[in-house]
């Protein structure tokens, strides 16, 4: 309950254009800015930058340019050619080619066939580049519409995709056996947004216990999932799993959002596993920022501070 009054209190907080106007004016602004513990900055210049700093100490990467909820069609247009500049981008600077999108970004929430149609630009563009393109999974209203678009891409001959999967969700046991049957790509997270219960666990016990159910599927039937955590039990989880069922190391990953657990990042890498770190970037980092927050209230202190300094 906790969990859920915390999420659905920082999503509020993200929806005010004050706030949003406070914190981008200090948050970005120096080189200890309080947003960049979770945000690698707003350019892809910095963006590169930070990449070849994890790449240099042995991750791999996905960099997610980020923005969602787009309102009309030119600005779906517009994120579609930012995306399209961002992966020339990455191209150029030799770093790894994998990025992450949502799909409201490319105008889903205004036309799903102008969202297709994006889309199919940036696959078009990852097919010709070698990128790997993740469809980000939002909010349960946009589940099956996310997913009728993947398959449609999938069905069109496009594998250089893959989306993700949220254990809160009730209903991601029976998506998880309909994308392994596919051979898609899963990503496994907790899931970020505030869920009415009839759609999502509210418990933290159950959520974990589902993404150990989860995982289990994904390692057995999937194909190279990504196992998205920072919770130390959960990870264990996976590894002794996959010792039991001699699942080698090299059939999966493990994923950690930029700015969390460095510490376990660099244990497991040491440990001989394979792991990818979520790089956003963008000056609409605000809500991604607040769902951060709401995951890990114990960061408002640390927010506050920045903010205090900032001002000074």
């Amino acid at each position: 309950m906790i969990d859920a009054l915390s999420k659905a209190f920082f999503q509020t907080l993200a929806r005010s254009r004050n706030l949003k106007r406070l914190a981008s004016r200090y948050g970005m602004r120096r080189p200890d800015g309080f947003a960049r513990r979770f945000i690698a900055g707003e350019t892809i210049d910095e963006a590169i930058a930070v990449a070849r700093t994890l790449e240099g100490q042995g991750l791999s990467v996905t960099l997610d340019y980020l923005g969602e909820s787009v309102g009309t069609i030119p600005e779906a247009d517009a994120a579609t050619r930012a995306y399209l500049g961002v992966m020339e981008r990455i191209a150029a600077a030799g770093i790894t080619r994998n990025i992450s999108l949502k799909l409201t970004q490319l105008g889903l929430t205004i036309d799903r066939a102008t969202c297709v149609d994006n889309l199919r630009r940036i696959l078009d563009a990852g097919v010709t580049r070698d990128f790997f393109v993740r469809v980000d999974m939002e909010n349960s209203p946009y589940t099956d519409v996310t997913l009728d678009v993947f398959e449609t891409m999938w069905q069109q001959g496009y594998r250089n995709a893959g989306t993700v999967l949220q254990s809160y969700l009730r209903r991601s046991e029976a998506d998880a056996a309909r994308l392994n049957r596919l051979g898609a790509r899963v990503r496994l997270v907790k899931g970020a947004y505030n869920e009415p219960r009839e759609v999502a666990y509210p418990s933290k016990a159950d959520v974990d216990a589902a993404f150990v159910r989860l995982t289990q599927l994904l390692l057995v039937d999937g194909h190279y999932p990504a196992i998205a955590t920072h919770d130390p039990v959960l990870i264990e989880a996976t590894r002794a799993f996959a010792r039991e069922r001699g699942i080698a190391s090299d059939r999966y990953e493990f994923q950690m959002l930029y700015g969390i657990r460095r510490d376990l990042q660099a244990s497991l890498l040491a440990a001989g596993y394979r792991v990818r770190v979520y790089v956003p970037f963008g000056r609409e980092w605000f809500p991604y920022f607040m769902r951060r927050l709401g995951e890990r209230p114990a960061n408002v202190g640390f927010v506050v501070r920045g903010l205090l300094r900032e001002r000074r």
